[in-house]
C-alpha cells in the first residue's frame, strides 16, 4: 500500500516531521550578532528550513502534476470506495483496516492541497508575466503613435512650404519685352537676369516699384488738380442752388393765374395727358385699372412710365416725316454701298424688329394690409399685337432668407397658373406663329425674361381676345372683357402674394427642423408629438421624377415642370419618413400633394405597405380638415405637423419582434380604440379632439 503513494509526501515519518514542523518552527535570528558568527552546526540544515513553492514551481514539470493529480483522484476514489466496502461489512476486525486507509486518503489530500498552490502560483505568474508584455506592447504603441504624429506634422509642414505663395505672384508684372526695352540698364541687368530667373524677378519688382512711384506722383498731381475743379462746382452749385427758392416763388405766385385759367398741373393730369399716347391694349388697362382702384380699391396704384417722347414720335404724320425719310433713305443707300450687312445680321435685326416693345408701359402696385406690394409692369408688343408683363415683390419688412423660398418671389414663377393651365410661354396670338417663321424664332419662351411673361389674363386685362376656333385678322381692345376679368384678377393676384410671403416664412422655419403651428390649429394634434422633421429642401423636377414613389402621381398628371418640388425627412430613432412634395403654384386653393417612403426595417412605400398609403390619404385626401383659418395659408405646416403625428401611430403600433432581445424600440404612448382593423391591416390615424385618442376612419 505504501508503494502505490505518490513520491510527494509518504505515511508514517515523513507525515510526522512534517506535523513537527508545523508544530515546532525554527527561527533564524540576526539581530545583535553577525550572521557569520551565529552559523555553526545547523548551517547545512539551513536549506531545509527555507523551502519556497515558487521555487519550486520553475523546477517542476505542469504535465507531470497533471498526472500526479490523476492519479491522486483515482488513488482517492479507490480508497473511499474500499472504505465503503469495509464499513458495509459491519465487522469489528475491519476498523484498524478503515483507519489506515483513512490515514492513506488524509495523505492523498494533502498532496491535492499542494497541488492546488502550484496551479494557483503558476496562474499567477502568468498573469504577471502577460501584465509585463501587455506593458511592453502599450509602451511600443505609444511610441508608434508619437513617431506617427511627428511624421504627419512633418507631412503638414512639408506641404505648407510646397504650397507657400509669395506676395509678388499676385502682382501683375510688365511682359519681359516691355521690362527690356523700357527698364533702364542699371535696373534690367541683362547680362545677369536672362540667365538667373531669380534675378529677373528682383530686377522685374525693383521696376514696378520705380513705376508705381512715379504713378503716386502722378496721382498727388491729378488729386489737387481735382480738389480745385471741384472747388469750382461748389461755387456753381451754390449759385444754382440759390436759384430754386426763386422758381419757387414764382410758381407759387402763379397758382392763381393757372386756377383762373383752369390749367392744374396735378400728377392726375400728367397722367391722362400721357394715357393719350398709349397703344389701345395699354390705354384700355390703364382706364379699366383707374376705375377699379378708385371705385373698390384704394389700395390699387395705376401709373405710367416710359420715354413720351419716343411715344409721340411713333404716332407723326405721315406728311411732316417725308423729308426725313428722304434723308434716311439716302443715307441708308449709301450704307449699303459700302457695306453690305451678312444674312445672320439681318434675321437678327428683324428678330429685334418684331420683338420691340412700346416706349411707354403701365405699372399697378397691389398693396396688401401688411404693407407688401406686387408691382407688376405691363408692356406691349407692337409688332405681335400681345401684351406681356413683368413682377416684383416688395416687402415691408425685411424677410430671413431661406434657401428652400428661392423660387416662391421669383419674377418668372410668381404669376404662373394664375389661371389653370395659363403657363405664360407660348404666345396666345394664333398669327405669331407664322411671323416667328418668317424671322427663324421657334417660340417665345425664349425672350419671356427680357420681354415678360404673356399670360392669357394680362391680354383679358388689355381687352384682347384671341380665339383659336375662328381666327381673325385684327383683334382690337374691347373695354367690356377688360372690365369683366378686372375684379377676379385683382383677388388672385393679391391672395397669390399673400399665400407666397405666408409660404417663405414657413419655409424659414422648416429650414431649421420646426414645423410652425397657429394656435387656431393646436387641437388637430396630440399634446406630443416624438417625431420631428430634420430636413426640409427644395429639388428640381428630374430629381422628382427619378423618385420611384412618385410615379403615380406624375402619370395621373399631377406634376409638372411648372409646380414647385420639396423633400422632407421625418425622423423618429432608427426610422427615416421620406415625403416628395409636390406644390401647386395655385396654393393653397390647391393642396400639396405628399408622396411617402419609409426607411425602417427595409423600404416601405404605398405600393407595397397599405398602412403607407393610408398615410398618404390622410394629408392628400383629408387635406380639408387642415386648412385652418382662412385663407388656409397654415396647409402645408398643418399636413407635415399630421405626417408626424401618422408616423407616431404607424411606429408605436407595431408589433413587437421578439426575435429582438430588449424593450420595444417605439413604445405606445397614443392612446387608440383599436391597432388594427380590416384585412389590411390598417391603423388608427384619426385623432379625435378632444377626447385625445385615435381612431379609424
Amino acid at each position: 500500500m505504501a508503494a502505490a503513494l505518490p513520491p510527494l509526501l509518504q505515511p508514517g515519518s515523513a507525515m510526522s516531521s512534517e506535523s513537527s514542523k508545523k508544530r515546532k518552527p525554527k527561527v533564524i535570528r540576526t539581530d545583535g550578532a553577525t550572521p557569520e558568527g551565529k552559523r555553526g552546526k545547523g548551517d547545512g540544515d539551513q536549506d531545509l528550513r527555507y523551502y519556497s513553492e515558487e521555487c519550486e514551481v520553475d523546477l517542476r514539470d505542469p504535465i507531470k502534476d497533471y498526472e500526479l493529480y490523476r492519479e491522486t483522484c483515482q488513488e482517492l476514489q479507490r480508497l473511499m470506495a474500499e472504505i465503503q466496502e469495509l464499513k458495509s461489512r459491519g465487522i469489528k476486525d475491519n476498523a484498524a483496516e478503515i483507519d489506515e486507509r483513512r490515514v492513506q486518503s488524509c495523505v492523498h489530500f494533502m498532496t491535492l492541497k499542494k497541488l492546488n498552490r502550484l496551479a494557483h502560483i503558476r496562474l499567477k505568474k502568468g498573469r504577471d508575466q502577460t501584465h509585463e508584455a501587455k506593458q511592453k506592447v502599450d509602451a511600443y504603441h505609444l511610441q508608434l503613435q508619437n513617431l506617427l504624429y511627428e511624421v504627419m506634422h512633418l507631412q503638414k509642414e512639408i506641404t505648407k512650404c510646397l504650397e507657400f505663395k509669395s506676395k509678388h505672384e499676385e502682382i501683375e508684372l510688365v511682359s519681359l519685352e516691355e521690362f527690356y526695352q523700357e527698364a533702364p540698364p542699371e535696373i534690367s541687368r541683362p547680362a545677369i537676369t536672362l540667365s538667373e530667373p531669380h534675378q529677373q524677378t528682383l530686377a522685374r519688382l525693383d521696376w514696378e516699384l520705380e513705376q508705381r512711384k512715379r504713378l503716386a506722383e502722378k496721382y498727388k498731381e491729378c488729386l489737387t488738380s481735382k480738389e480745385k475743379i471741384l472747388k469750382e462746382i461748389e461755387v456753381k452749385k451754390e449759385y444754382l442752388s440759390s436759384l430754386q427758392p426763386r422758381l419757387n416763388s414764382i410758381m407759387q405766385a402763379s397758382l392763381p393765374v393757372q386756377e383762373y385759367l383752369f390749367m392744374p398741373f396735378d400728377q392726375a393730369h400728367k397722367q391722362y395727358e400721357t394715357a393719350r399716347h398709349l397703344p389701345p391694349p395699354l390705354y384700355v388697362l390703364f382706364v379699366q385699372a383707374s376705375a377699379y382702384g378708385q371705385a373698390c380699391d384704394k389700395k390699387l396704384v395705376v401709373a405710367i412710365e416710359g420715354n413720351v417722347e419716343e411715344a409721340k414720335a411713333l404716332y407723326k404724320p405721315p406728311e411732316d416725316s417725308q423729308d426725313d425719310e428722304s434723308d434716311s433713305d439716302a443715307e441708308e443707300e449709301q450704307t449699303t454701298k459700302r457695306r453690305r450687312p451678312t444674312l445672320g445680321v439681318q434675321l437678327d435685326d428683324k428678330r429685334k424688329e418684331m420683338l420691340k416693345r412700346h416706349p411707354l408701359s403701365v405699372t399697378v402696385d397691389l398693396k396688401c394690409k401688411d404693407e407688401n406690394v406686387l408691382h407688376l409692369t405691363f408692356y406691349y408688343l407692337m409688332n405681335l399685337n400681345v401684351m406681356t408683363v413683368k413682377a416684383k415683390v416688395a416687402t415691408a419688412v425685411e424677410m430671413t432668407t431661406a434657401i428652400s423660398a428661392g423660387d416662391l418671389l421669383s419674377p418668372d414663377s410668381i404669376l404662373n397658373c394664375l389661371y389653370p393651365g395659363d403657363h405664360g410661354r407660348k404666345t396666345p396670338n394664333p398669327a405669331n406663329q407664322f411671323q416667328f417663321d418668317k424671322v427663324g424664332i421657334l417660340t417665345l419662351s425664349d425672350y419671356v425674361t427680357e420681354l415678360g411673361h404673356p399670360y392669357v389674363w394680362v391680354q383679358k386685362l388689355g381687352g384682347l381676345h384671341f380665339p383659336k376656333d375662328q381666327p381673325q385678322h385684327m383683334v382690337t381692345a374691347d373695354n367690356t372683357l377688360s372690365a369683366s376679368h378686372m375684379e377676379l384678377t385683382v383677388k388672385l393676384l393679391r391672395s397669390r402674394l399673400q399665400s407666397r410671403l405666408a409660404l417663405h416664412k414657413q419655409f424659414a422655419s422648416l429650414e431649421h427642423g420646426v414645423v410652425p403651428v397657429s394656435s387656431e390649429c393646436q387641437h388637430l394634434f396630440p399634446t406630443k408629438v416624438v417625431s420631428r422633421l430634420v430636413k426640409w429642401a427644395a429639388i428640381p423636377y428630374e430629381d422628382y421624377a427619378k423618385l420611384p414613389y412618385t410615379k403615380d402621381v406624375i402619370e395621373a398628371g399631377l406634376a409638372e415642370d411648372t409646380h414647385l418640388y420639396y423633400m422632407a425627412l421625418i425622423e423618429r430613432g432608427t426610422a427615416k419618413l421620406q415625403a416628395a412634395v409636390v406644390l401647386n403654384p395655385g396654393y393653397s386653393t390647391l393642396p400639396p400633394i405628399f408622396s411617402l417612403c419609409l426607411n425602417w426595417k427595409g423600404e416601405r412605400t404605398g405600393s407595397n405597405d397599405d398602412n403607407i398609403r393610408a398615410m398618404e390619404s390622410e394629408v392628400n385626401v383629408n387635406y380639408k380638415e387642415l386648412w385652418g383659418p382662412k385663407p388656409g395659408h397654415q396647409l402645408l405646416t398643418n399636413q407635415l405637423q399630421r405626417l408626424c403625428m401618422v408616423l407616431d401611430v404607424y411606429l408605436e403600433t407595431e408589433p413587437h419582434d421578439t426575435s429582438v432581445e430588449g424593450p420595444k424600440e417605439f413604445p405606445q404612448e397614443k392612446m387608440c380604440l383599436r391597432l388594427v382593423r380590416g384585412p389590411l391591416r390598417l391603423k388608427p390615424f384619426k385623432f379625435n379632439y378632444p377626447q385625445g385618442f385615435f381612431s379609424h376612419r
